[in-house]
């Protein structure tokens, strides 16, 4: 870890093994000295970068590397097929690199002298319908006891499962549950397929762009015979979970929501004035040293020129809850991102697509980011996440093209969720064509308030069988948005969507019998990770394990409530 001594420093210096972290500048002069010119910016230097690249590490071999540093697991599972690429025919856990046209169906491995199990990790690749369809699932399971709740866990935008790896061993020694953690389709070691949209329209190519996602995530859930589970999602994997949602409802006993992308409206939902490019939320990613911004974090003091601090949210929020807001008159509007920004964003020319056509020079440009997201990590793991990264995003091109129909230049998204959240557990059961919000009943149409565990072939008859049969409607479930103390996605939003799902939950149960209030499960919160920047799994790992472990028990306590309240009223009925 980094320390604030220059004694420190110089012990780190003399111990430094990686290629990256022998590329960090740690000695004197101003923040803008140590950041000037290409080679501070890009701090991986031109020998390291081409033997990278060279070498060209599979990312089976990076995705093992970074899970290896998971503690109680020496020897972690990694199958070795990759998007659509042939498959290693041997079942050994640690040789990644053999390939061969042989079909490797799961690896598995146990913990050794494990305190908390004893537990079975294991990978494989779940083939989906259709033209190079699979998704890369890395799972948890407890040996000797019955699997009673299920975690589903999707990473951000470009990232893969392995950048989990600091919660896995913490979250699985949760009795009663069972973790899996996928690359989303198109990203990480899933397959790549084309991304094609065809739709005319711009809210048309939104839902299109959408479905991409989740409807891999719900054929993926239906193969694994999962009825009900709590969704996590960090950034886009956060935008598209209340996608999932609103298309599929039924299925979430709860939804976790990380530092997640598109909550706002605009920039003027929850920020004074358009942000400049480099003040853009997306730039921050990029540019924010993370060993920075924790070491030198104060959560007692506010800082006034930091529009994403959470002490000033609740304020920001309460003047956009309904979504929008008006921009302070007192300052005027900065200007908006540059043209030529905005013209690659539209025509998808992705971060990943520069890494891939500079050839020799991705690894350095990769270096550029890694080097500030991890600079708060030891020097191998910091590699480790390098490499990974890396080898992920000289993957051919797929679900990345999806960026720019979900989200406008400056990430901000073009169906902010802010007008959809309070959507989430309100939905009626039964097919639905996108991530919509579904308008209430008309009053002459009977509508049950209460909903019980439903499969896909009575959500179907519903609308399908029976269009007259009574429809029934999701009563609510809890939703937990969390945030770093540091990130740059703007927490006020988050206040913003928390009171949008209580106003709902107001309006719905207003003229609800004492029964129906009993009986709703919608709830929402907003947690801060102390000390953490947009990746508050990584950053906070002790807390944000902390927080999740108190969720996963009010998940299991609600679970066995309302088993107990469906077999009462069975035995009544």
């Amino acid at each position: 870890m980094a320390t604030s001594s220059s004694e420190g420093d110089d012990l780190r210096d003399r111990s430094q093994q990686s290629t990256l972290a022998s590329q960090r500048a740690k000695e004197g002069g101003s923040e803008t000295q140590r950041r000037r010119g290409f080679g501070n910016m890009f701090p991986l230097g031109a020998k390291d970068g081409f033997n990278q690249w060279w070498a060209s590490l599979s990312p089976a071999m990076t995705e093992h590397r970074v899970l290896s540093y998971i503690p109680l697991l020496q020897k972690p599972p990694t199958h070795t097929e990759t998007g659509s690429a042939p498959v290693s025919a041997s079942n050994s856990t640690m040789n990644v690199s053999s390939q061969d046209g042989e079909q490797l169906e799961q690896v598995t491995t146990n913990s050794i002298n494990d305190p908390h199990g004893p537990r079975r990790w294991s990978s494989q690749m779940v083939h989906l319908s259709g033209k190079n369809r699979a998704l890369n699932e890395f799972s948890i399971e407890r040996i000797g006891e019955p699997v009673e709740q299920n975690l589903v866990m999707l990473h951000g935008y470009g990232a893969g499962l392995g950048f989990f790896y600091k919660n896995f061993e913490g979250l699985s020694r949760a009795e009663g549950w069972k973790l899996y953690a996928l690359d989303m389709l198109g990203m990480g070691r899933s397959t790549r397929p084309k991304f094609e949209v065809h739709a005319k329209e711009r809210a048309d190519q939104v839902i299109e762009a959408e479905s991409f996602f989740i409807d891999a995530l719900e054929e993926w859930r239906v193969k694994k015979n999962l009825d009900r589970f709590t969704l996590l999602g960090h950034s886009l994997g956060g935008y598209l979970a209340v996608a999932y949602a609103l298309k599929y409802p039924g299925h979430l006993n709860k939804l976790i929501l990380a530092s997640p992308v598109g909550i706002p409206e605009d920039p003027y939902a929850v920020n004074a004035a358009m942000p400049e490019p480099e003040d853009s939320t997306m730039a921050n990613e990029f540019l924010q040293d993370q060993n920075e911004a924790i070491n030198n974090s104060n959560s007692n003091a506010p800082k006034p020129g930091d529009n994403n601090n959470f002490l000033n949210a609740r304020s920001k929020a309460a003047k956009s809850s309904s979504g929008t807001s008006t921009p302070a008159t007192s300052e005027p509007p900065r200007k908006p991102l540059p043209g030529w920004l905005v013209y690659l964003w539209d025509k998808n020319i992705s971060p990943f697509s520069l890494v891939r056509w500079s050839g020799p020079l991705g690894p350095r440009l990769v270096s550029g980011w890694t080097s500030r997201r991890f600079s708060h990590l030891p020097n191998e793991e910091a590699q480790a996440l390098h490499d990974y990264s890396y080898s992920l995003f000289r993957q051919p091109g797929s679900g990345e093209y999806a960026l720019g129909r979900i989200l406008a230049p400056g990430a901000f998204a073009r169906s902010p969720l802010i007008r959809r959240i309070q959507g989430v557990g309100r939905q009626y059961i039964g097919p639905h064509s996108g991530p919509t919000v579904d308008a209430d009943a008309p009053k002459d149409t009977k509508c049950h308030k209460t909903s019980k565990k439903s499969t896909d072939s009575t959500a179907a008859s519903i609308t399908a069988s029976d269009p007259d049969a009574p429809r029934v409607r999701e009563t609510g479930i809890p939703v937990v948005l969390m945030y770093g103390e540091h990130d740059w996605m703007d927490i006020a939003g988050g206040y913003a969507a928390e009171e949008k799902i209580k106003q709902e939950r107001a309006r719905l149960l207003a003229n609800a019998s004492e029964q129906e209030k009993r009986n709703d499960h919608g709830s929402a919160k907003v947690v801060i990770i102390q000390k953490a920047g947009h990746h508050v799994y990584l950053d906070g790992p002790e807390q944000f394990n902390q927080v999740m472990l108190e969720e996963m028990r009010d998940v299991m306590r609600r679970e066995r409530m309302r088993t107990l309240q469906d077999g009462s009223s069975a035995a009544a009925s």
